[in-house]
């Protein structure tokens, strides 16, 4: 028999509360009375906490994950955030005291034990990266605050306790930050510092907040002698709030930004590698300054006016302005052969001070030879040497960028294009002359 449409709605509402009804899971008085039992920074919970912060700031000194992530799992921290929480959903003001004393606690504990950590080490990081990702706090860290506060007290508050905690004191990540502001103290480094005590700020505001909604939602008996929270009390807690989110909310934007240009920076370099005789073999983006720069690395012929035109055209395609784009030309060596008529031009064209000019450049070419004679690719003699062995071939460019030789040959006019069996043979030929495995032949 087929249901009408009341009673197929009726079975999805009775389905849907079944699954999210939280009535058969809660424990508030419980979970209330643990919440309060774990609160208070003394007797081991101080020895616990100094130890898992010396442990948390060696894995932000050596770049190690797995120890952080260890460190974040021992640390007792989240218990008075949470009972601030519970406190201001509660309406009990002297819970609300005793968490942010033991807050404070926490908080210098913390500060003492990273800060000497880092004034006595002698480890010293190049790349800081898990010390820097703890300096620019955005909305991301906003969400991952509130939402990993909801995790944690839904978990506290249910009777069956299972592994969320655990998780949620990972994902929230209260102790780097906190060792990140330690070691801008040590080094009296104020960015860092500054930027990691923002984080940490954002994570305590938001998980208390997440926790006072949920008190609040799941009906937390109040306090015996509640204090009436008045409108000014409430403008000042989201004033609060308010204050933390919006510059939040600009990192992200910035963030944001940088990811879209490095990508667009990516996509434009890939479709417009080779314009006219001109080849882009490599190129970097700088974030650091405003507005964002690229820097394309060419090979070749030098860059014409209308190959500049056109790459400008297509950079805007992306959003990259003119203004954006550095040419970088000082990593070719373009060599031709010339004829004796070209010889004799040139000869007959030169002045004293021309001669002059070439001997005083030739003095200085030597000089830094002997300084970077390493590097220095034999092009005259590679040119004359392919010549030798391919007499189609016209002209001759080598460069050498930071990952391999690269070769750019033009055949002449009439003749045919070089199949890919020669351009492999010229490949393996050049690898072996120059002793590098990293080659790439382009042919125009």
């Amino acid at each position: 028999m087929l249901m009408n449409r009341d009673e197929i709605k009726r079975k999805i509402y009775r389905f849907l509360r079944e699954q999210l009804s939280l009535t058969d899971y809660i424990d508030v008085k419980a979970a209330g009375a643990n919440i309060r039992s774990n609160i208070p920074f003394r007797g081991p919970n101080v020895y616990i906490l100094f130890v898992a912060i010396v442990i948390a700031s060696v894995g932000l000194n050596v770049n190690s994950i797995p120890v952080i992530i260890g460190a974040m799992l021992i640390s007792p921290l989240m218990s008075p955030i949470i009972g601030f929480g519970l406190g201001l959903g509660t309406n009990d003001t002297k819970l609300l005291l005793y968490s942010l004393k033991n807050l404070g606690i926490m908080f210098a504990i913390s500060l003492i034990a990273s800060t000497l950590y880092f004034l006595v080490t002698p480890l010293e990081t190049d790349n800081p990266t898990e010390l820097l990702a703890r300096t620019n706090p955005s909305i991301y860290d906003v969400m991952i605050a509130f939402f990993g506060g909801l995790a944690g007290i839904l978990e506290l508050s249910r009777k069956d306790k299972g592994t969320v905690l655990s998780g949620v004191a990972i994902a929230t990540a209260l102790m780097p930050p906190l060792c990140t502001v330690g070691y801008g103290i040590a080094k009296l480094n104020w960015h860092y510092a500054g930027g990691a005590l923002y984080l940490f700020f954002i994570n305590c505001v938001f998980i208390a907040l997440a926790s006072f909604l949920v008190v609040k939602f799941l009906r937390y008996p109040q306090a015996e002698e509640a204090a009436k929270r008045t409108w000014k009390q409430y403008i000042t807690y989201v004033l609060l709030v308010l204050v933390v989110l919006v510059p939040s909310c600009f990192s992200a934007y910035n963030i944001v930004r940088e990811n879209r240009f490095s990508i667009n920076a990516g996509h434009f370099v890939k479709e417009n590698r080779t314009v006219g005789g001109t080849y882009i073999f490599d190129y970097s983006t700088d974030l650091s300054v405003k507005p964002y720069t690229l820097t394309l690395r060419l090979a070749g012929e030098t860059i014409s006016q209308e190959s500049r035109a056109r790459l400008y055209a297509e950079a805007e395609k992306y959003g990259i302005a003119h203004g954006q784009i550095i040419f970088q030309e000082d990593a070719t060596i373009e060599v031709r052969r010339l004829n004796e008529t070209e010889i004799m031009r040139d000869w007959l064209s030169s002045t004293e001070v021309q001669l002059k000019q070439r001997d005083d450049s030739i003095r200085t070419l030597r000089a830094q030879l002997a300084q970077y004679e390493a590097l220095v690719l034999p092009s005259e003699q590679i040119a004359a040497e392919i010549q030798s062995q391919w007499p189609a071939i016209d002209r001759v460019t080598l460069a050498r960028s930071d990952q391999a030789v690269i070769l750019l040959v033009s055949v002449r006019n009439g003749q045919p294009a070089l199949k890919a069996e020669e351009r492999q043979r010229m490949q393996d030929w050049l690898a072996v002359r120059l002793q590098t495995p990293n080659v790439e032949v382009i042919v125009r």
